[in-house]
């Protein structure tokens, strides 16, 4: 085998070499025509310079020579922030703007062949269409109206740009940055307003303590003037107890009395005294009438007579006690 080898001519071994390129050019060849389209993305294909057609997610495999991709267009949404763009307001104030437009491709042919740069085109359309909109606005307007602006915008590139298979979702104005004296002046009226707001707060705070301390004092006067009247009244309740009291304790000794005397009586009717002791006990009657405060003194004919003394004793015991609830 070697030594068949050594025997080739040298012509014989240039063409093993010639054809040994040759096929590693062709499957380099083979291998670089197989193209593999991602998700996200659309291939424009053409052909002798002519568009042919669109690929989109799989595996295609490209004819060498006669076919080329000419552009790769992504499907997602995309975002581009444009530089700040002088805009001169209603009122002639000077001011710079930047927006970020959000937009996707549609038509990826009309994208491909529609302009020369589409994203050189948006943004020469979102810088005039802004001065149109800013330039119908005052200052004030313009930095408060910014979702007018974002709206307005919105719908004017979407219907420009149709044509070149885009589809403007939003516009957003990302600064607006008025001239130094303005931004000045404006920082000063927003410290003051701030100013103001505290000082509002505080007064607000400063009342709303003073009225809840009134309350609380309100309040402490009108329990300690319920307590103060809930004591009197139990005090004034326990005096008129203390008195109905006093005043049974008084009438139920008077009826203690009474009621020994009577029994007193009694016990002296039925032992029969001697007319001695009755008479002794007239004496001991008189004497003790006599001390009282009585004014009336009724003295029996015959202080011999019993039943004449007792009726006497018996009238003055009545006005004794006359007298003594008189002076109570």
């Amino acid at each position: 085998m070697l030594k068949s080898i050594f025997l080739l001519t040298s012509g014989q071994i240039v063409g093993i070499v010639i054809a040994a390129i040759v096929g590693f050019i062709i499957v380099v060849v083979l291998l670089s025509s197989i193209k593999i389209v991602r998700q996200t993305d659309i291939y424009i294909v053409e052909r002798l310079g002519a568009f042919k057609t669109t690929w989109d997610v799989g595996v295609h495999f490209l004819v060498p020579i006669f076919y080329r991709i000419a552009k790769k267009v992504s499907k997602k949404e995309q975002i581009y922030d444009f530089p700040p763009q002088a805009v001169i307001t209603k009122d002639n104030v000077t001011m710079q703007i930047d927006t970020v437009v959000f937009f996707y491709v549609t038509d990826p042919k009309l994208y491909a062949y529609g302009v020369e740069d589409p994203i050189m085109g948006i943004q020469a359309l979102s810088s005039t269409t802004l001065r149109n909109i800013i330039g119908e606005l005052d200052l004030d307007d313009t930095l408060t109206s910014r979702d007018v602006i974002n709206n307005k915008m919105r719908k004017i590139l979407d219907e420009a740009t149709d044509p070149w298979g885009i589809k403007v979702t939003r516009v957003e104005v990302k600064n607006i940055l008025p001239p130094r004296d303005i931004q000045e002046a404006m920082e000063k009226q927003m410290r003051a307003e701030r100013e103001k707001r505290e000082k509002i707060l505080i007064a607000e705070g400063e009342k709303t303590s003073a009225i809840t301390i009134a309350e609380g004092h309100k309040e402490a006067r009108i329990l300690n003037a319920e307590a103060s009247k809930q004591e009197q009244i139990k005090k004034a309740e326990a005096e008129a107890e203390s008195i109905l009291k006093v005043k049974k304790a008084q009438a139920d000794g008077e009826i203690m009395i009474r009621q020994a005397e009577a029994s007193g009586i009694d016990m002296l009717n039925k032992s029969k005294p001697l007319p001695a002791v009755v008479a002794l006990k007239s004496f001991e009657a008189l004497e003790k009438v006599s001390d009282g405060k009585a004014t009336k003194i009724i003295v029996p004919s015959n202080m011999q007579d019993l039943s004449s003394y007792l009726v006497a004793a018996k009238e003055l015991l009545k006005d004794e006690n006359k007298e003594d609830k008189k002076s109570k």
